[in-house]
């Protein structure tokens, strides 16, 4: 029984997000396309964060990806850049529950230890591994497009071997878990807008 998905691998940022698709077709692993959206040319975070939301709603109307796996902000020493980080990476998402699309998140850690089998590594490791991965030839200008694939090939190494390691939110002891916004509200009427 042959088995196809396509994926949606997205690397945020405030002023380069990169995008990635790749298909997977049982265990072959094709790209699709990848590419970046450069945001240096608005002054202003809000339009940053409204021009993220289209871009990615147009990338989901064009390809129809199944599932979506973004990387997840990392703790830096600048607080105001992980803040700034955090709002592009909510905004992508929104744009994909907003089409329905499943979201995967993963540390850069876990994308590069997936990718090159070291946690540590650098950009460049990162997309000489690609290369022979999802064989392709065009040398991206800026790597946060093969970061973006990395990121949707990390979630189908994980899918494809059982062991999806996403960020999960924990939930304290005692309290119910919900599998969606949906049904938390459907159980919890007083927290309804």
């Amino acid at each position: 029984m042959s088995t196809e998905k396509i994926i949606l691998g997205i690397d945020p940022g405030t002023m380069i997000m990169g995008y990635g698709l790749i298909l997977q077709k049982n265990k072959d692993l094709d790209m699709i396309r990848m590419g970046v959206l450069k945001l240096n040319m608005f002054d202003n975070q809000a339009l940053k964060l409204k021009r993220i939301f289209e871009r990615v709603l147009e990338i989901i109307d064009e390809y129809h990806p199944d599932e979506l796996a973004i990387e997840a902000p990392f703790y830096g020493k600048n607080v105001q850049s992980m803040l700034k980080l955090g709002r592009a990476q909510g905004v992508a998402m929104a744009a994909a529950l907003y089409r329905g699309i499943p979201i995967f998140e993963y540390s850069p850690r876990k994308i590069k230890q997936s990718i090159t089998g070291n946690g540590a590594a650098s950009k460049e490791q990162v997309y000489l591994m690609l290369q022979k991965i999802v064989r392709f030839a065009e040398i991206p200008d800026y790597l946060d497009a093969t970061d973006a694939i990395a990121a949707a090939v990390c979630h189908s190494f994980q899918h494809d071997f059982g062991d999806v390691d996403t960020h999960k939110v924990k939930i304290p002891r005692g309290k119910k878990s919900y599998n969606s916004w949906a049904s938390f509200l459907e159980n919890n009427p007083d927290k309804k807008l």
